[in-house]
Parts: C-alpha cells; structure tokens; sequence
C-alpha cells in the first residue's frame, strides 16, 4: 500500500497522528501532516484504516 497526503486538504487536526504515530506526524512549525512511511508493511493496514476514518476532512489517500 502507498499512503500520501492532501496537504491542501489537511486541516492538521492531529486524529491520524494519534491513530497511528508511527506514520504520521504533525509539523511543530507549520502545523502539517507528513507521512513518515509511505509505504507501510501491510500489517498496519488496521492503523492506516483507522487513520483514513478519522480524518475530518478525507485528506489521506491510500493506493494499494
């Protein structure tokens, strides 16, 4: 699977930081999301799900 992010959607609420921190995270000085693994093992998928669920403004995209 490949995750990215909208940046132009991205509203940095913080919800798939807090479902799965270790592929996401939240910038200190510009306050935007950034994927850390793009290409994460298929075992997180769960994670991944869930990160794409929470996000209020559907700015997570998931191929694969």
């Amino acid at each position: 699977m490949k995750i990215s992010v909208d940046t132009n959607l991205c509203e940095a609420h913080g919800d798939c930081v807090i479902a799965a921190p270790e592929l996401f995270d939240l910038g200190e000085e510009d306050e935007v999301v950034r994927v850390l693994d793009a290409e994460p093992a298929e075992a997180l998928r769960a994670k991944v799900d869930m990160a794409v669920r929470l996000c209020p403004v559907a700015a997570i995209r998931v191929e694969g």
